[in-house]
């Protein structure tokens, strides 16, 4: 007998002895994606055009900055934290990385006196501002034991104060950052063939950050420590991790994404406003448990994200495309977080 043979009647035998019970147990563990395909579905039979080339190229732009935005929080969540804080860091990256980067003819420009700077050059900028923000959440958490939860709420009323602020300059005071040169907004706008496949650039970087996360996740220390941490932290002390540096670090990795997020959705959207990034971090974080990451700590994978935030982007495009009320689409979102944290937790229960 073939092993190909041997392993197909170990499956039948396998399927031959499936309890009610455990295809129930089965379908809630995958009851968010089967409600979320059901979503998918009742889109489609309303409006079949959705389910077109340029509507899911439109889709795959959109999650971009979100998967790298997703991607930066997953590990904290990883090792059993969370960050309240991303969306507004986010929106503070945007707004300094616009001011900096404006048309140098633009009646309105920030800094009149401004010469033309490198792209490169605010962006690097923002990423250090939001990895030094995130670095003092690292240390309230790490250092003084602060639940994560409180310390990022903070700080998330700290960076809107501080974006508030910067954005509330004079002389023309509160009013959208816009006339980005042209440099930064094809940055982020533009598309590449590759192979005679027109693919927007946001989805190459997307894909270049999901590389180094899967990277750093996968085949070093640092990702085998944050999951060691996330898993249990009191183990992870006697085996000799240090759980303050690698806290830290984690912490501070997610803020370089942050920044770079912030960045590129300036030059996606075309300008930039203290409120930009306004409610990302929940995005971001239910994706996550979405795709498989939980709040205890120590599970999770970057396809899991990645998948999170593509049915998340897919679902809120295909609501919008079908004419639902944008109120609405609050309604099922917050059903769908709530319905993927109770799923988390009971799997967590269970196995306890």
């Amino acid at each position: 007998m073939t092993k190909l043979q041997k392993n197909m009647i170990s499956r039948r035998d396998r399927f031959k002895n499936l309890t009610f019970s455990d295809v129930m147990d089965y379908m809630m563990q995958k009851a968010i994606f089967i409600v979320l395909l059901g979503l998918l579905v009742t889109i489609i039979i309303i409006d079949p055009d959705f389910v077109s080339i340029n509507n899911f190229k439109n889709i795959l732009s959109q999650s971009s900055t979100r998967i790298i935005m997703a991607l930066g929080v997953g590990g904290i969540i990883v090792a059993k934290g969370t960050d309240l804080s991303l969306g507004r860091q986010v929106g503070l990256a945007a707004v300094v990385s616009a001011s900096l980067l404006q048309k140098a003819d633009y009646a309105y420009k920030m800094y009149p006196d401004l010469p033309v700077l490198p792209i490169i050059v605010p962006i690097i900028l923002v990423m250090l501002i939001t990895a030094g923000f995130s670095l003092i959440n690292g240390i309230v958490v790490a250092k003084f034991k602060v639940d994560p939860f409180i310390a990022t709420l903070g700080m998330m009323v700290i960076v809107y104060g501080v974006n508030s602020i910067y954005f509330d300059r004079p002389p023309y005071g509160a009013q959208p950052i816009g006339g980005l040169d042209e440099r930064f907004t094809r940055f982020a706008q533009e598309s590449v063939d590759i192979f005679g496949v027109n693919i927007p650039l946001l989805m190459i970087y997307a894909a270049a950050v999901t590389v180094i996360v899967w990277v750093l996740w996968n085949k070093t220390k640092f990702g085998k420590n944050i999951f060691a941490i996330g898993g249990n932290q009191e183990a992870a002390i006697v085996s000799g991790v240090n759980v303050v540096k690698y806290l830290l670090l984690v912490y501070m990795f997610a803020g370089l994404l942050y920044g770079f997020g912030g960045a590129l959705e300036a030059a996606r959207i075309g300008s930039a406003t203290n409120n930009t990034g306004n409610m990302y971090e929940l995005d971001a974080i239910s994706a996550c448990i979405v795709g498989g990451l939980s709040f205890s700590g120590g599970r999770g994978t970057v396809s899991g994200i990645v998948t999170g935030v593509l049915i998340f982007q897919v679902i809120a495009y295909g609501l919008t495309f079908i004419g639902v009320n944008p109120y609405w689409q609050f309604i099922i979102k917050g059903l769908i977080i709530i319905s993927a944290v109770a799923i988390d937790n009971r799997k967590f229960i269970k196995k306890k």
